[in-house]
């Protein structure tokens, strides 16, 4: 089964000393893809340098830049300026990750607000899709996706961990929804079991996060707990569990749909 990770942290220093390491067991595991989430000015570097990279025998690496909304104080022209800049770039296939966090505030919100919709306005005018985050802030999130989404080439709403309500919502709008290894949480993403039921084949992602949401179902475990591409797959059989559909089937789906809205070849 081939297999794409639309959203791994590759830049985090976790994965600084066994890359060529983690980027082969991944292509072990069939991941043939995976997409670099840049969601700061560092990362957002890191992540364009690696997309540009001929990783021998490895998935094949894309990017995305942006600043995601822990970092929103950090906003500025430069910034900006530097996001548009990567966005033009052939490795660089969405700009984000950007949205909103009011769970843990580590921006103020008007701050949040203005960098989620200048990110809007950059991904407009670059003509690529935005890769979305959303953590306890749907009304504004949904107001403010709503109003710019027209003019949007496409939109995913990355690592989903919201109600069927939200989930529904984002549908509305046409956008893709990204599920991570929250849904092997039996602790608190059992929800997604049903919710998972209730997106289109088409507009399914599958993702890692990696470093974070280690998936629960794994076994055995990582000693260091640290998430990464490989264990790709555990995502992928939940998702298919859940909707009763099998993995093969549903690894062609989700690796069709990642080439199709991030334009990969």
């Amino acid at each position: 089964m081939a297999l794409i990770d639309i959203g791994a942290n590759l830049a985090h220093d976790s994965f600084a000393a066994d890359l060529d390491a983690v980027l082969a067991r991944a292509i072990a595991a069939g991941v043939e893809a995976i997409v670099v989430t840049g969601s700061c000015a560092a990362s957002n570097e890191v992540a364009a340098r690696l997309a540009g990279r001929d990783h021998d025998g490895g998935p094949h690496l894309h990017a995305t830049a942006g600043l995601h909304p822990h970092h929103a104080a950090d906003w500025n022209d430069a910034l900006g300026a530097r996001i548009a800049e990567l966005a033009r770039t052939p490795g660089v296939v969405a700009v984000g990750e950007c949205g909103l966090d009011y769970f843990r505030d580590l921006s103020p919100r008007a701050a949040q607000r203005q960098a989620f919709v200048a990110q809007l306005e950059l991904a407009i005018a670059a003509g690529k899709p935005v890769f979305l985050h959303q953590r306890d802030a749907h009304a504004d999130f949904l107001a403010i996706v709503r109003e710019h989404r027209a003019a949007l080439p496409d939109a995913i709403v990355h690592c989903f961990t919201d109600s069927a309500e939200a989930c529904t919502d984002y549908l509305a709008l046409d956008c893709h929804i990204g599920i991570t290894g929250w849904i092997c949480d039996e602790r608190r993403g059992s929800h997604l079991q049903e919710v998972v039921r209730l997106i289109p084949a088409q507009r399914l992602l599958i993702e890692t996060d990696a470093p974070y949401l280690l998936p629960r179902t794994l076994k055995p475990k990582p000693k260091d707990r640290r998430n990464e591409p490989a264990f790709l797959p555990a995502v992928l059989d939940a998702v298919a569990a859940a909707r009763g559909e099998p993995p093969a089937a549903m690894a062609a789906q989700t690796s069709a749909n990642a080439r199709r809205v991030f334009g990969l070849s």
